[in-house]
């Protein structure tokens, strides 16, 4: 008989640095699921990956168990890494802060690409592409 589930909680934390304080804490507490546990498990599975945010899915069930699953990293904190800024700009289509070649768009939109809703390569880079553009980021042609 499987367990049955009582909540689905939705986070993106930074990897490694995961603290039993908000937003973690009120999240986990309210079904009553382990924290500290949670915190330490999500830290050893993210320490390799430091500096970056990591989304999780986590599934509590009846008994107070849980079970999660690791996402991708956004689109946007992986262009922003590869084009070396902090953020993206406040008007896109005015001010442009970096560029991003089409071989690193191409790169992250294969790595991306099992979170996305396209099993095509093509249609991937398309998607990063979209999103590096409302960044305000240029696409250089390698």
């Amino acid at each position: 008989m499987s367990k049955k589930i009582i909540g689905l909680v939705k986070l993106a934390l930074n990897a490694g640095k995961a603290t039993p304080a908000p937003p973690i804490g009120p999240a986990l507490g309210q079904y009553g699921a382990n924290i500290v546990m949670f915190c330490k498990e999500y830290n050893a599975r993210t320490g390799d990956q430091l500096g970056l945010v990591i989304p999780v899915e986590i599934t509590i069930y009846d008994d107070r168990s849980y079970s999660f699953i690791l996402k991708t990293p956004p689109a946007s904190v992986l262009l922003a890494r590869a084009a070396g800024v902090s953020k993206g700009s406040g008007s896109p289509n005015i001010d442009k802060i970096g560029i991003i070649s089409s071989s690193e768009l191409r790169e992250i939109a294969i790595a991306k690409l099992p979170d996305l809703n396209t099993k095509s390569v093509t249609q991937a880079v398309k998607i990063i592409a979209g999103t590096a553009k409302s960044m305000g980021l240029q696409i250089e042609n390698s």
